[in-house]
């Protein structure tokens, strides 16, 4: 097995190390409790989980990205609906012109104590990115819970409704995650396939879809090492490392916060623990907003999953 590190391959590739340029988003992790539990979650997320971002970490991210003028607040979880603060948050970011995007699991809007949370989205014109990692009813139910897939088709539906994804101003995104140990198909064909599939059978219409890699992390490396395919993946993921995938890494103009006010590269690092590097701040508390420096990207192997094929970020593909 190739055993060459991520910072190395970066390094023969480019002659120097990630950094980052402007920085366009906040990607803030609210919380990892969630509704679900699903097989390939990079975060552990679940209904046991007690981490969620109090009101006062909340607040000082909405002085920061204010003094920063940062445009886009990329909100994310676990599910973001259980913090019990989401829609202050978003009220008051919205207030200060940002452009929220939130990433939900559909099924956490049906829950009684969020039926309002749709129709704040809607008001709020926050763009949603939901989780549908197929179009097919056992796949989903397999990797994310029996019942799954009809619940998320409800939410598909009841978002339709209030114009998601039919007013070009309530873009409603779904992310598509293989379902094993395969990099994902090309992006334009496998939305076309989407159209077709939820659109014909259940009169569902959205904006975009992203495709993501799956991360050797969290509970997706916990299924690889139980079924003796770690090396396998790491291997495709080496073997097919793109360096055009490296100008548009979603770590070069991001800051991942998490839950805690904790600041990392982005949410794949959180994941693992691997904060910014020393010369950076570590907290959103001790961040200076009107001068938010470059920094040196912190890496680790698990990057060969952003950069392996088309690339892969919080957005889909990076090439076409």
């Amino acid at each position: 097995m190739n055993s060459t590190t991520f910072s190395e391959t970066v390094n023969g590739s480019k002659n120097n190390p990630l950094t980052t340029e402007v920085i366009k988003t906040f990607q803030v992790n609210v919380g990892l409790r969630c509704n679900q539990q699903c097989s390939h979650c990079h975060l552990r997320a679940g209904p046991g989980r007690k981490e969620i971002m109090s009101w006062e970490t909340m607040g000082v991210i909405i002085q920061k990205a204010n003094e920063a003028r940062v445009p886009i607040i990329d909100i994310t979880g676990g599910a973001p609906e259980m913090n019990p603060n989401i829609r202050r948050f978003v009220r008051e970011l919205t207030k200060n012109g940002h452009h929220i995007m939130l990433r939900t699991n559909l099924t956490a809007l049906l829950e009684e104590e969020n039926r309002d949370l749709p129709a704040f989205y809607r008001d709020n014109r926050v763009e949603l990115i939901t989780s549908l990692p197929c179009y097919e009813k056992v796949e989903v139910d397999c990797v994310r819970g029996d019942g799954v897939f009809d619940r998320s088709i409800e939410a598909l539906r009841m978002l339709n409704e209030l114009g998601y994804g039919i007013d070009p101003d309530l873009k409603l995104n779904i992310v598509f995650n293989p379902m094993a140990d395969f990099l994902p198909p090309p992006q334009k064909a496998l939305k076309e396939e989407y159209e077709d599939e939820l659109g014909t059978h259940f009169g569902i219409v959205f904006s975009d879809l992203f495709t993501i890699t799956n991360m050797p992390i969290g509970r997706f490396l916990d299924g690889l090492r139980k079924n003796g395919k770690y090396e396998r993946y790491m291997e495709l993921l080496r073997s097919r490392f793109n360096p055009d995938t490296l100008p548009d890494l979603m770590c070069r103009s991001q800051i991942n916060i998490g839950w805690d006010g904790t600041l990392y590269d982005c949410d794949f690092n959180q994941a693992i623990g691997l904060k910014t590097l020393p010369d950076f701040p570590r907290s959103i508390r001790e961040l200076d907003p009107s001068s938010i420096p470059a920094r040196t990207i912190a890496v680790g192997d698990h990057c060969f999953g952003c950069t392996a094929g088309a690339g892969s970020s919080c957005g889909g593909a990076l090439l076409d």
